[in-house]
């Protein structure tokens, strides 16, 4: 089997790629990534790429079909990653996140690929007060990155047959340690504000809810994507990809974080505005059709890992949302260094 991994040198490649080499070890596995993020590394032993049989250094909206040809899989994971960057790049986080994805979709199905698998977002549901939200119930993107996730399922979603399967993962919000760590994530943040400072700053009233998915079992989801049949879930798939275990409000996971790091004192914004991103979602349907690829880590072994990941890199700095671990500071930096243009290019 060949597969290609979009946007690999990010926070969830270097995860992804150790497991599929350990669970399909014959597979050829190969990475396409503009590059980025690529010196964003937190500590690994060895550089994650060298499980990959190939790496590929291209940007996902020059594509050609000839890329394509000959793969039996496409991992597409390549995306303006966040909110604060898809409002700061707007523009571009429509072309990269749905124009290109969509047409890599069309291009992967002309080429003879069998499986696009698509790293959508439980984002999509926004303010949903109530009951868990169901990937029929109606949606409500609050941001450009949520919009451009609406908008390539919707691009995508008539490509799909029988010879050519579509699986959309509407991911929770990721977290766990990574060879190339975040800490722009609400728990990766929180455990970060613990190490660093003994402090955690929860900017809302801490009511908000969050779904939450370790790293390692966004991994499982997708193992389980690209092996998919249309006949488990139909060829065109958009599902909730997570654990009811994980709904979380944000003081929750402040609490756990707490408890995992003695001594973390939690600072709640009584008087902020009402968080309109809250809401709560319902994964039966992944769990009835991916029995054997569910969640395995829990909240408190996600901590854990992030801590001990952390303490080993020797992490200390209370300045760290202006550091290399926020994406968006290292687009900045590029932009100011005249790396890269406006438009996300590079230039040198």
């Amino acid at each position: 089997m060949k597969i290609l991994i979009t946007g690999n040198l990010g926070y969830i490649g270097p995860t992804l790629t150790r497991h599929l080499r350990k669970v399909k070890p014959d597979a050829t596995l190969v990475g396409l990534d503009q590059g980025f993020f690529a010196h964003c590394l937190s500590g690994p032993q060895k550089l994650p790429e060298t499980r990959l049989d190939q790496q590929w250094f291209a940007d996902v909206r020059r594509i050609q079909p000839h890329h394509l040809e000959g793969f039996d899989a496409v991992v597409h994971l390549a995306a303006i990653s966040n909110d604060p960057m898809g409002h700061t790049f707007e523009r571009v986080t429509h072309e990269i996140n749905c124009r290109s994805s969509i047409e890599i979709a069309r291009m992967a199905k002309e080429a003879g690929v069998r499986h696009y698998v698509f790293a959508s977002s439980c984002s999509v549901y926004g303010a949903a007060d109530g009951a868990p939200r169901q990937e029929e119930d109606p949606l409500n993107p609050l941001t450009a990155y949520a919009k451009s996730k609406i908008g390539t399922e919707d691009g995508v979603r008539e490509l799909a047959d029988g010879e050519f399967v579509i699986t959309c993962l509407r991911f929770a919000t990721a977290c766990g340690f990574s060879d190339r760590t975040r800490l722009d994530l609400v728990l990766n943040d929180f455990v970060a504000g613990a190490v660093a400072s003994g402090e955690i700053n929860i900017l809302s009233d801490g009511s908000p809810w969050r779904p939450l998915i370790h790293i390692e079992d966004m991994a499982r989801a997708i193992e389980w994507a690209i092996d998919r049949p249309a006949a488990n879930g139909g060829a065109f798939l958009a599902i909730n990809a997570g654990s009811d275990q994980w709904n979380y409000q944000v003081k929750d996971l402040a609490e756990t974080v707490a408890k995992v790091v003695p001594g973390t004192r939690i600072t709640i914004n009584s008087d902020a505005a009402p968080d309109k991103r809250s809401y709560r979602v319902d994964f039966s349907r992944f769990r009835e059709l991916a029995p054997h690829h569910q969640p395995r880590v829990s909240l408190t072994e996600a901590v854990e890992g992030l801590k001990a990941g952390l303490e080993q890199i020797g992490f200390r700095d209370r300045d760290f949302r202006n550091s290399d671990f926020i994406r968006l500071k290292v687009l900045n930096d590029h932009m100011t260094e005249n790396r890269v243009d406006d438009d996300l290019n590079w230039l040198n």
